[in-house]
């Protein structure tokens, strides 16, 4: 599976919360500073060339929807960063991120119970 870019990636945010938008509402939804319309509708156009989206015709204007949904992306792109940074490591992947984050003692026994309920 492609990357995302940043953009392509803010983009596809708004996506995956939808049945389908047009350009117009994707960049409703964009934070400001907004790009213009025609820098939104070459990257949804670029999104479709990956195979992130698909178009329907509405008249003279398309609606766009996600053809891979978030929660795929998510696995490969978490997958990826497991393998590339923590040597294919969930237990040192987690244990940066446990560090990183200094999460409180409720956490800790929070992650620890949902671990022990995935081993059973």
């Amino acid at each position: 599976m492609k990357k995302l870019t940043k953009r392509e990636d803010q983009i596809m945010q708004v996506i995956w919360g939808t049945e389908g938008v047009f350009i117009r509402d994707i960049l409703e939804a964009l934070p400001i500073p907004k790009p213009h319309y025609n820098t939104v509708a070459t990257i949804v156009k670029i999104l479709v060339k990956k195979d992130f989206l698909k178009s329907e015709k509405f008249g003279n204007t398309d609606r766009y929807s996600a053809v891979i949904q978030k929660e795929a992306y998510l696995k490969e792109d978490l997958e990826d960063i497991k393998e590339k940074y923590f040597g294919n490591s969930l237990p040192k992947m987690m244990a940066h991120f446990a560090k990183q984050e200094k999460l409180s003692n409720k956490e800790i026994d929070e992650l620890i119970a949902i671990i022990k309920s995935k081993k059973n």
